[in-house]
């Protein structure tokens, strides 16, 4: 089974002063975009392929999957979706969590999944 690649979008495309307040939805299609390399080819730190699932919440909430990024709407907060994930489709895997919120980052280590920062998946961040 496949590591479970779990993005938290609103603190990943936030992590870099671009703009992206301007376009929330386009800057998670975007991020979703960079994403799609990573499920064949994996990370420094997680090799691949990966199941690289992207968490939208807010303006970002309508964003499509695409081949090899699967992306789940939030219906309300960003954060408690993405420990619903990871307890759900973590169990018995290995789960690596993209965030730098230090509260989520610790829900999800309590579950057993892994956490980096957002410059894993976006180098300039």
């Amino acid at each position: 089974m496949n590591t479970l690649l779990v993005v938290d979008a609103a603190n990943v495309v936030g992590s870099v002063p671009d703009g992206w307040w301007r376009d929330r939805h386009g800057a998670a299609e975007r991020l979703r975009d960079r994403l799609v390399s990573c499920a064949e080819a994996g990370l420094p730190q997680c090799p691949g392929p990966l199941e690289v699932v992207l968490v939208v919440e807010g303006a970002a909430r309508t964003v499509a999957s695409v081949p090899g990024v699967r992306t789940v709407a939030a219906p309300g907060s960003g954060d408690d979706r993405i420990v619903e994930l990871v307890a759900e489709e973590g169990r018995g895997r290995s789960c690596l969590v993209v965030t730098a919120d230090r509260g989520l980052r610790a829900r999800v280590e309590a579950l057993g999944a892994a956490v980096t920062g957002p410059r894993a998946v976006r180098p300039h961040a």
